[in-house]
């Protein structure tokens, strides 16, 4: 079980990341807008600014999905199963959560999950 001042380190950090990724979300989002059919650039060109807006939309959608994450940590974050791999149940390290707050696994599930 976590320390207090333990859970008061990680909200402070997933509130300075959701502000961090809200911001990023907006600059993403503002940089998606559609490209247009306009004369004034050759194909080439258009097909890059169709290709840079491509990698913006995949990029606010990792970005999306890291807020509900973090979010989410936020609102769990006084549950007594915080901190707490969900697949094996032992405590994630204070410094992995610290790093990633979103995650839900230890690094040796983790690991596993991946391979």
């Amino acid at each position: 079980m976590m320390s207090p001042q333990e859970k008061q380190k990680i909200a402070e950090r997933i509130h300075q990341e959701i502000t961090k990724t809200e911001l990023d979300i907006a600059r993403l989002e503002a940089a998606n807008s559609p490209v247009s059919p306009d004369n004034a650039i050759g194909r080439i060109s258009r097909m890059e600014a169709i290709n840079a807006r491509a990698v913006n939309n995949s990029a606010l959608l990792l970005a999306q999905q890291r807020l509900r994450g973090l979010k989410s940590a936020m609102s769990n974050l006084n549950e007594p199963e915080f901190g707490s791999c969900v697949e094996c149940g032992d405590l994630i390290s204070l410094e992995r959560i610290l790093l990633m707050p979103h995650v839900k696994m230890c690094v040796g599930c983790a690991e596993q999950y991946e391979s």
